[in-house]
């Protein structure tokens, strides 16, 4: 790989900055902890020192569409130390469930919130209902030898493993000014496996209405969708459910969502309403959440979140509900904005 070259430019004149190496292989490990994106935008650190029987993945992070990217430093290790070692965690995290990943994840965010919440912070989407249906490994290093480099350009070129490798470069004018540069061996294109599976849009508000319609639900589906979007701060489809949230800063909390390709005529509309989030967010009690909503609930978990599902039989059900909810008065949640469809 080549080494980057950096010119300070001054009026008309240019002078070349050299590179540094004092410690970079451990300040390198310190910035991937602070701030993923210097590899990546589209990643979201999910674990570090990740154990997996055969080693600890130094970084372990999720993609914005949901697969997983193990990242391992050089260090000292020979070439053929780094790869087999990131080979062999990459056959550990293939086989991994979305509820491993899930668990994975908030060990590490250590319950301060779930992944579902920081991963539709980090992406403003919500968490895929798959994850880890493809993979990929990035081994970073300050310098990486010729080695290294012909080892990874096989096993990208003549086998589509998703492979590739980061150099870190740090270079230092004369009054001690640093500066980072990275290189890819490949363009992070040419790295990801052959014919990755590719993420389904999430259904569209008209296609869950004929989706009702066809469950029997479509006119509670209609007034529901209409009442409850003018008392949340926003709403989201996905292919599973439509979702309504409340905003708080930076934070979106779903609060409850309709799940109409799980109803039918018999049954009513169902709902999933985060009961916890709401009694935490709003201040009231449980006993008066529960008195907002219609009997026979179920108790479930849903992403290691936990929630209550149950059926809206009627419209007076529905406007029970909204007319309960629009009473609560949300600390620092915006204005209502609703996004387009």
């Amino acid at each position: 790989m080549e080494y980057v070259r950096l010119w300070k430019v001054s009026d008309d004149h240019i002078k070349e900055v050299p590179p540094k190496k004092l410690d970079l292989e451990e300040r390198i490990e310190t910035w991937l902890q602070q701030d993923i994106s210097i590899i990546s935008n589209d990643l979201l650190q999910i674990g570090r020192q990740v154990q997996t029987g055969f080693g600890g993945i130094d970084v372990l992070c999720l993609a914005g569409n949901g697969d997983t990217v193990i990242i391992e430093l050089k260090r000292d290790k020979t070439p053929r130390e780094v790869t087999s070692q990131v080979l062999d965690y990459a056959s550990w995290v293939k086989d991994l469930s979305s509820e491993e990943i899930i668990k994975i994840a908030n060990d590490y965010f250590e319950a301060n919130e779930t992944l579902e919440d920081i991963f539709s912070k980090r992406f403003e989407y919500e968490l895929p209902e798959t994850l880890n249906q493809s993979h990929r490994m990035v081994i970073v290093a300050s310098k990486i030898d010729s080695a290294t480099e012909r080892i990874v350009r096989y096993l990208s070129g003549s086998y589509g493993v998703g492979i590739n490798v980061l150099q870190f470069q740090i270079l230092a004018d004369e009054n001690g000014q640093e500066f980072l540069a990275r290189t890819f061996l490949m363009e992070p294109s040419e790295s990801e496996p052959p014919n990755p599976p590719k993420r389904k849009p999430a259904l569209t508000l008209a296609e869950w209405q004929e989706i009702a319609d066809s469950r029997g639900v479509g006119e509670l589906y209609k007034v529901a969708l209409e009442k409850l979007s003018a008392c949340f701060d926003q709403r989201s489809s996905s292919r599973s459910t439509v979702a309504f949230m409340i905003i708080k800063g930076e934070s979106r909390f779903v609060i409850l969502s309709l799940l109409p390709a799980e109803s039918n005529f018999d049954t009513g509309l169902k709902f999933r309403i985060y009961k916890d989030r709401l009694t935490k967010e709003s201040g009231k009690t449980e006993e008066e959440v529960l008195e907002m909503l219609p009997p026979d609930l179920k108790t479930v978990s849903f992403f290691q979140t936990p929630a209550l599902d149950g059926y809206f039989k009627d419209v007076t059900s529905i406007e029970h509900f909204v007319s309960e909810f629009s009473k609560i008065k949300f600390q620092n949640s915006d204005e209502q904005q609703q996004p387009d469809d």
